[in-house]
């Protein structure tokens, strides 16, 4: 399944792998820049993959030899100087910022970057859970080189993962960094050789995808939560979380498959 499909304005693919969604970012020929009706598409399967109850994961990768030169800055030029977002309110925001008007996804998403990988493509997997980068890449967060400021929640998240310094370093100079800095900056959790990030992010995926889901959700939104609010606003929600959870059918599973020593099966519910 694809969505933007002209070739002008770029796309994004779908595939299902069982309980994963696979998102793909296809505008090879631009070093997949994004345009607004890509971030719109993006924004449409993120949507999906929350509303879809037999999708518990998802896996962003991209096209080509890139992941993204980040916005086609010709084509979103016009929406920034009035203000607007190409992502329409009421779709779930790739950039998972909790603005007034867009739903803030609740699976989980990995994504797979290689090779150039600026602006956005940062504010992308900054925005997810688990990265996996392949060897080659390059990064940048490069706005102030074109006079504008990264409003795609790089300046909150790169300080809150990296230190203000570490993320003042980069944000201020626009420079290329590599996937070893990043690493150490704690960008990105894995760097494996070029060709393998995917299957890596894959991998990963089916681990998570093998679990309980509404555990899987309930631990990626408290973990969320203590970052964004506190430890003591995560903790206050512990007993009753924990309460619903274990009155679950999949925590009588977990039950019964501890005792039975087998897998469990989990339905997510």
């Amino acid at each position: 399944m694809n969505t933007a499909t002209s070739s002008d304005e770029g796309r994004i693919s779908t595939e299902l792998r069982g309980h994963v969604l696979l998102i793909g970012i296809d505008r090879p020929a631009k070093r997949n820049g994004f345009t607004p009706a890509m971030l719109r598409a993006l924004a449409e399967a993120y949507t999906r993959l929350d509303d879809e109850p037999a999708l518990r994961v998802g896996v962003l990768h991209a096209h080509g030899e890139h992941f993204t030169a980040g916005l086609d800055l010709p084509s979103f030029a016009p929406l920034m100087q009035r203000g607007e977002y190409a992502v329409p309110h009421g779709l779930v925001d790739p950039l998972n910022l909790g603005d007034a008007g867009w739903r803030r996804r609740t699976k989980p998403m990995v994504v797979a970057v290689k090779g150039i990988t600026y602006t956005l493509g940062i504010e992308l997997m900054l925005a997810a859970d688990i990265v996996v980068a392949a060897d080659n890449c390059r990064f940048s967060q490069l706005e102030v080189q074109r006079g504008i400021m990264a409003t795609g929640g790089a300046t909150l998240r790169m300080a809150e993962r990296a230190g203000l310094g570490n993320a003042l370093l980069h944000l201020l100079t626009g420079d290329q960094f590599d996937s070893a800095e990043a690493l150490r900056l704690n960008f990105v959790q894995r760097v494996v050789p070029a060709g393998t990030e995917l299957d890596e992010a894959l991998r990963i995926a089916d681990a998570i995808a093998q679990q309980a889901p509404l555990a899987v959700v309930a631990t990626r939104l408290n973990a969320l939560k203590a970052v964004e609010q506190g430890p003591l606003v995560a903790m206050a929600e512990f007993d009753a979380v924990q309460q619903r959870l274990a009155n679950s059918e999949d925590a009588r599973e977990g039950v019964a498959s501890f005792k039975e020593k087998r897998v469990a099966v989990f339905k997510g519910r």
